[in-house]
């Protein structure tokens, strides 16, 4: 489970790193740059067109996989640049001066005040590519592909052991959030790893990127069970290869993906599962077990992590009244004013107009609260779709993992597994690994940038031997 607060989703848009030559003082083309804002940074390309008398523009955010998103509000005024963009909790502003190839100026939105610069880039400058070139040959195929679940259009990437085949295939299914392929998390591609490893070991690989990319808004009205049905179209396709052996496909799940991957058998059978940090309670369990793990990861005293876990509950309560999303949102609005509250004297000088602030974060989070996926996801029991699968599978746990934890999903999981007499089931905790099977501190998400962009010793190996001896093949 990796899905944030939209507000904090949204402030961690954008930014990146200034590059490319200057110009002459015109907007037309492409500029490279970063905004700043509370210490965060993301990287952005904008696009301008001053052809035709009026002038346009698009933004791309690169780490959202975002691309042409429509700004408006565009002025030019001499030296003085204004251009706006509708997005997360409100209109983000950019007012800003051109000078010498530069385009610099301040940020704005939901009452935080940041900056921002551009910097102008070459008429080649690239768009934000779904998939990483390698930079050096690969001792296998890679093939981009496209593919159809009724309406939904899903791209992707297959890629194939040298070789004739047919080859035992996995489809990788991502955790919640719109993920790309690589399913990465600052700057580590989970899933490219995993592919890259299993491809070379001799199996192939399909990973596409979730529906609605680079609108936030496509995850949250789709649930669970809309994924499963891509990832049983996923697996349908592959039937469709003739380099794929049809008896030997099967699905591999990380966080919402493993509760995806059950579903998604039920819809079209698969011949092997792997469920990496898999849940086995319904949503409302993990998230009072993912506030207090990660609470107390962070440093939080006792009472304050008991008080959290008070106030899940009581919104727990509240959801079942109809009045109830009233008192949630003071609740929130509380909260934010708390954390505001703790903010550095840097960070509340950042925060222009607080009430703002506090009303846009609070708006953020009831948009959140309603949305389709988030009410599935809380009374959602995995239990049931566990208990049917018959293929063999692999459950992965990591021992400090604090968004799914093995202590409350393992027992429950061996337990849905020996209801449904599946007998061909092997799990394994690997010790020191995060929720990304990271080698880790505390476990906490707000290390996660901070540590190696690698799997625990170990990880790997399990995967693509127990893949090879469930499915025949040969080890490499």
């Amino acid at each position: 489970m990796r899905r944030c607060a939209a507000f904090l989703a949204f402030l961690s848009i954008f930014l990146a790193l200034p590059g490319g030559d200057s110009a002459p003082e015109r907007l037309q083309g492409p500029w490279e740059g970063a905004i700043s804002i509370m210490g965060q940074e993301l990287g952005i390309i904008v696009r301008f067109d001053e052809s035709g008398g009026v002038l346009k523009g698009t933004i791309d955010i690169p780490m959202q996989l975002a691309a042409d998103l429509p700004l408006s509000s565009l002025k030019r005024e001499g030296e003085r640049v204004h251009f706006e963009l509708a997005a997360g909790p409100g209109v983000a502003v950019f007012d800003g001066i051109l000078k010498q190839g530069n385009l610099a100026g301040d940020f704005f939105q939901a009452g935080i005040k940041g900056s921002f610069k551009l910097l102008k880039a070459g008429e080649k400058a690239l768009k934000p590519a779904a998939v990483p070139q390698p930079a050096v040959p690969l001792p296998y195929r890679v093939e981009e592909v496209k593919l159809k679940n009724g309406e939904i259009s899903l791209a992707g990437t297959l890629t194939l052991p040298e070789g004739k085949g047919p080859f035992p295939a996995v489809v990788m299914i991502t955790g919640s959030g719109t993920q790309n392929r690589d399913e990465e998390v600052f700057g580590f591609k989970v899933f490219g790893v995993i592919a890259d490893h299993l491809t070379r070991k001799g199996i192939a690989v399909l990973r596409c990127d979730d529906r609605g990319l680079g609108s936030p808004q496509a995850a949250m009205d789709a649930t669970s069970r809309d994924f499963a049905l891509d990832a049983a179209a996923q697996a349908r396709y592959l039937l469709t290869r003739d380099e794929i052996a049809r008896d030997r496909i099967g699905l591999f799940g990380h966080s919402e993906g493993a509760i995806i991957a059950p579903l998604a058998d039920q819809i079209r059978p698969c011949d092997f599962m792997v469920l990496m940090a898999g849940t086995a309670v319904n949503g409302r369990e993990v998230l009072l077990e993912q506030i207090a793990l990660i609470a107390r990861a962070d440093g939080a005293e006792e009472a304050e992590i008991a008080a959290a876990v008070a106030s899940q509950k009581r919104a727990y309560v509240l959801l079942e009244r109809p009045d109830g999303e009233k008192e949630i949102e003071k609740m929130i609005a509380g909260q934010v004013r708390d954390s505001l509250a703790k903010m550095t004297p840097e960070q509340r000088q950042a925060v222009a107009d607080p009430e703002a602030y506090v009303r846009s974060a609070t708006a953020a989070q009831i948009a959140a609260l309603r949305s389709p996926w988030f009410r599935h996801f809380l009374d959602f029991d995995p239990a049931p779709a566990l208990e049917m699968v018959k293929c063999p599978v692999l459950a992965l746990f990591g021992e400090r993992d604090t968004q799914v934890s093995p202590k409350q999903n393992m027992p429950a999981m061996e337990k849905a597994f020996r209801k449904g007499g599946n007998r061909d089931v092997t799990f394994k905790v690997f010790p020191e690994a995060n929720h990304l099977f990271q080698k880790a501190v505390t476990g906490s998400p707000s290390e996660y940038a901070s540590l190696e962009k690698a799997f625990v010793p170990g990880f790997l190996d399990t995967i693509s031997s127990w893949i090879l001896e469930k499915t025949h093949g040969e080890n490499k």
